[in-house]
């Protein structure tokens, strides 16, 4: 198996679970980014889960593709059940962490960007992990949930820097500089100041 870098070089994976795991703990000590153990098993699950193209995009036999979020949290929020409202926020988190974490340049022409995208997982993650306390789920994952929603943007940086393999071309500076001014990226911010360019904007725009 293999998989390959934004450069485009590939790297051959053995086991694409393992691959993912080793890259995200290494990132998260190098970004200085507390994951609990729980919480990258859930992130690592997620990345594999999603590799699959038939796990994340949808297919009603008419349409095959994937919901804008806003489209998601309408399911959640006209959801008959507590269990379908759960299954709604989760899908609406697990889908904005993974596309602003391995999609980001491809929000750049989008009509909603990168900042939208973790405002609406943070607030779905931290939705779930209040509304699903005290059950017997909620006993294992509301804590994962919350540290998810309150770790959002930083575990976005560290999927960003999986997916980049560490490496940034000076064309890719201006988004860069647009990634930090919407979302307040350390590592947007630390990409620019390796590059000698020290923002203006003192204080980033953050959801």
């Amino acid at each position: 198996m293999a998989t390959s870098t934004r450069s485009g070089e590939l790297v051959e994976v053995k086991n694409l679970k393992d691959f993912f795991r080793t890259s995200i703990e290494q990132t998260a000590s190098k970004q200085r980014v507390d994951l609990q153990p729980a919480a990258t098993h859930y992130v690592v699950n997620l990345l594999t889960l999603f590799s699959r193209s038939e796990a994340l995009f949808e297919n009603d036999g008419e349409h095959f593709g994937l919901k804008p979020l806003a489209l998601m949290l309408a399911d959640a929020t006209d959801a008959e059940s507590a269990e379908a409202r759960a299954h709604s926020l989760q899908r609406l988190g697990d889908v904005a962490l993974f596309i602003s974490g391995f999609f980001i340049d491809g929000l750049a022409d989008a009509a909603v960007d990168v900042d939208y995208y973790i405002h609406m997982g943070e607030n779905a993650y931290g939705s779930l992990s209040t509304e699903i306390r005290g059950t017997f789920r909620g006993n294992a994952f509301s804590p994962i949930y919350r540290e998810l929603a309150d770790k959002f943007q930083p575990i976005v940086d560290i999927l960003n820097e999986v997916r980049d393999g560490g490496t940034l071309s000076a064309s890719d500076l201006t988004r860069v500089y647009e990634i930090w001014r919407k979302t307040g990226s350390q590592r947007a911010l630390q990409q620019l100041r390796d590059h000698g360019i020290e923002p203006i904007q003192a204080q980033p725009r953050h959801h």
